[in-house]
């Protein structure tokens, strides 16, 4: 059994009791986070792109638990410049790894944030984490787009999509977005966080009409 906690924004673990992943570790000068990055324990950090908001403490995390970054080619070139340990990958690129299977699928969004030393070009991602028999999709920062519909034929047991507007979908985007997958279970991320993104995550239960919509507070955690 998988247990999925959420840290906020758009940070998961993702445990299965040996593996602990973590997913875009947004926790310093994060308002909503109430997780310290040294208190994070994990074997891999997956980041979908460079964004500072997802990137967040990636070096930190990977240096602590000397764990591996896995992302696109930029990121994972950047994080071994760090001195982290990394694996590339790049879209449509997947690969085994101990805790199971990883594939890379494309995110309509920006890369990097022409601010910090990160101000190189990519691709973001999104990531489809197979684990347990169970297939997790995280969207990272994305719109809508059709190609979702494929991601939905590797029957998606849960599905982790933003809904906070502006940078990304919004709810009605994303409640579509739950029609093109459909997933099983679906966890709204990317929102409150910052009054820009601010949404109301019942109204996007209201407007799903075949999954299960999952809410988590920060701190919370499901079952998988």
């Amino acid at each position: 059994m998988l247990t999925i906690t959420y840290l906020s924004h758009s940070c998961f673990t993702i445990s299965d009791g040996t593996n602990n992943l973590i997913i875009d570790p947004f926790l310093s000068g994060n308002p909503k986070a109430k997780t310290a990055p040294e208190d994070v324990e994990a074997n891999f950090v997956l980041v979908t792109h460079g964004h500072g908001d997802h990137w967040g403490d990636t070096e930190k995390i990977a240096k602590n638990n000397d764990a591996l970054v896995i992302g696109p080619n930029e990121v994972a070139a950047y994080a071994a410049r760090k001195g982290l340990n990394a694996h590339n990958m790049h879209i449509g690129g997947a690969h085994d790894f101990p805790f199971g299977r990883v594939k890379l699928t494309i995110a309509h969004h920006g890369f990097s944030d022409g601010e910090s030393d990160f101000d190189i070009g990519g691709s973001p991602c999104g990531f489809i984490i197979t684990m347990e028999g169970k297939k997790i999709y995280h969207a990272g920062d994305t719109g809508l787009f059709m190609d979702m519909q494929l991601i939905g034929e590797e029957g998606i047991d849960l599905a982790m999509l933003p809904i906070g507007d502006n940078f990304t979908m919004g709810i009605d985007d994303a409640a579509r977005a739950v029609d093109f997958i459909k997933p099983k279970k679906v966890i709204p991320m990317h929102y409150n966080t910052f009054e820009l993104i601010a949404a109301d995550p019942e109204e996007f239960r209201k407007k799903v009409k075949d999954s299960e919509v999952i809410i988590l507070g920060v701190g919370d955690e499901t079952q998988l």
